[in-house]
């Protein structure tokens, strides 16, 4: 599939055919690019940027959320901030994650349509011109599907597509597969996803549950032109495990079948038992059998009460209603802001 070419074949909603808008002739387009630890790649995004911006049919403003790093992305952010009038810079007081940046940067974001891509430029800015031309046929999402991910590494690929499909199978939410949080969204789109409450956040799911028009457009996902990933295995791995607890209940309802089936495993093998002792009048031995099936149903029970709890640990964290994120500053336009009240989920 060619780089730029529509995807429209994810689900139901990309089928429909956009609806009649009138889009504004000159619109505002927020770019809201997380960063944490990004010092290396700050510069040559910003270059990239302002070359789109250059380029005209919009007017753009570049809303950075600084998610607690701890290299000096915070400062060269904030000098940008004091030089283009474009950029505007959120600090958080400590890390937070990436979710959380996300959810700032919609909360800051004040175009008519907010574009949310990383600073990497693994996501090509050159693509932000197609979404715009999409959005512009009535589309309320525009989302880059990638085609070709021969820049990341095999296990990258292998583990990226297992999680699409298992979740794709047990949510009624259908995120489509290799796409990530890149994607252009219009104003109600956004506003829509500022009203949801939860702290436990997957965005790719909540960008997926708010449904509206939307389409996908494949492109060849390249290398990072600089800085390594903040995502290692383990971080992936719960970010996975967040995703099925905070979009599906299956983890839990499997039990239920797994407990039906072992149960009736039991009455079946105790009644071969029962039947043997009868027949041959030879009690079963197997001390060594009973102390397997001891340990196995022990497992078992240990593998369902961690799911549970990961379930209740979310109970846990929503009950208690602390921020998503605190605001440390705000660099606004060549301005240093006034410090900002911290973000509640159920503003």
């Amino acid at each position: 599939m060619r780089e730029g070419e529509e995807v429209s074949d994810v689900t139901d909603i990309e089928r429909r055919p956009a609806r009649n808008v009138v889009r504004p002739d000159t619109p505002l387009i927020s770019i809201v690019a997380p960063c944490y630890n990004e010092a290396d790649a700050i510069a040559p995004f910003v270059a990239a940027m302002m070359d789109i911006i250059k380029a005209g049919g919009a007017r753009y403003e570049l809303v950075f959320v600084d998610d607690g790093s701890a290299d000096d992305t915070r400062a060269q952010l904030s000098a940008l901030a004091d030089h283009h009038p474009e950029i505007r810079v959120v600090a958080f007081s400590r890390n937070f994650g990436k979710e959380a940046a996300l959810t700032a940067g919609l909360d800051y974001a004040e175009g008519d349509a907010v574009v949310v891509m990383d600073v990497d430029l693994q996501d090509p800015p050159k693509l932000i011109a197609d979404f715009i031309e999409k959005w512009r046929e009535g589309y309320d999402v525009v989302y880059a599907t990638r085609s070709d991910r021969g820049a990341d590494t095999f296990a990258k690929r292998f583990t990226a597509g297992g999680f699409y499909h298992l979740f794709n199978k047990i949510s009624a939410v259908k995120i489509p597969e290799n796409t990530g949080d890149y994607r252009l969204m219009d104003r109600r789109v956004v506003e829509t996803i500022k009203t949801l409450p939860e702290r436990s956040r997957f965005m790719k799911g909540l960008f997926a549950w708010v449904g509206f028009k939307s389409v996908g457009v494949a492109y060849a996902r390249p290398a990072r032109a600089a800085g390594e990933t903040k995502f290692n295995f383990w971080r992936l791995w719960n970010f996975a495990i967040d995703g099925i607890a905070s979009f599906s209940t299956a983890p839990l309802r499997v039990w239920s079948y797994i407990g039906g089936v072992i149960a009736f495993l039991s009455v079946l093998y105790a009644s071969v038992i029962i039947i043997r002792t009868l027949v041959t009048g030879v009690d079963v031995p197997g001390y060594a059998s009973l102390l397997t099936f001891v340990l196995f149903f022990g497992s078992v029970q240990m593998i369902s009460v961690g799911i549970l709890g990961e379930y209740i640990a979310r109970l846990f964290v929503e009950v208690k209603g602390r921020p998503i994120y605190i605001v440390d500053e705000v660099y606004d336009g060549g301005a240093q802001g006034a410090k900002q009240p911290t973000k509640v989920a159920a503003e």
